[in-house]
């Protein structure tokens, strides 16, 4: 297995309400928000980002983490499951001139609305059927993505990415270590259809045979 490792650790945190949050989240908006469209991304607040926009707040100060403890070059190929509007992948490829990139998701509306600058490296693919070679990366990453799955989804999302990267992977998943984290995880959650314990995260990646590194979300 790989190493739990915080990479994420310069992402700015949410600071939303997450009792309101629970108060005010419905059925409807979990079914809404788990089309992954317009609604999700760049409609209300209850069923989503409520506006999708690049920032370069929010993955600038990231890449360095990634570039240093990955020893990422501009010979390296990164693959991003789960890429949305491909954010992460422009800063990557700003700060790391010549590295060549790939994203997919499952969401047209969201390639659709990429980055320009980067959008001839995106398509739609969902993460269970990776349209790649084998060993066609340096490093896969995926953020707060996998979880969408159901458990037995998840274990062909994760021979996937064993299977298309041939040195590093890099996942974070929705879990907790404790009662009132759990709670917190549910107020927060609006599409994960998978969320263990970390413990039963661990188990679970031994039994799949994913042995990239991890982190968790924790809200």
């Amino acid at each position: 297995m790989g190493k739990e490792i915080d990479l994420m650790e310069n992402y700015p945190k949410s600071k939303r309400d997450l009792t309101k949050r629970l108060e005010e989240k419905t059925s409807e908006d979990r079914a809404l928000a788990r089309k992954f469209g317009k609604e999700f991304f760049d409609g209300d607040r209850s069923h989503g980002y409520g506006g999708f926009g690049y920032n370069e707040r929010f993955w600038g100060p990231v890449i360095p983490t990634f570039k240093e403890y990955y020893n990422l070059n501009e010979n390296s190929k990164v693959l991003d499951i789960g890429c949305a509007k491909g954010f992460m992948l422009f800063d990557l490829q700003n700060q790391i001139p010549g590295i060549e990139i790939a994203g997919i998701d499952v969401s047209e509306y969201a390639i659709e609305n990429s980055k320009e600058e980067v959008k001839e490296f995106l398509q739609v693919a969902d993460a269970r059927k990776l349209p790649f070679p084998d060993n066609s990366f340096d490093l896969v990453i995926s953020v707060t993505t996998l979880h969408n799955l159901t458990k037995e989804d998840m274990k062909i999302a994760l021979k996937e990415i064993m299977r298309v990267t041939k040195k590093d992977a890099f996942i974070t998943l929705d879990a907790y270590r404790n009662d009132e984290e759990k709670k917190r995880m549910e107020a927060w959650n609006l599409t994960a259809l998978t969320m263990m314990h970390t413990d039963e995260w661990k188990e679970f990646f031994d039994e799949v045979g994913y042995t990239g590194d991890y982190y968790w979300f924790i809200p």
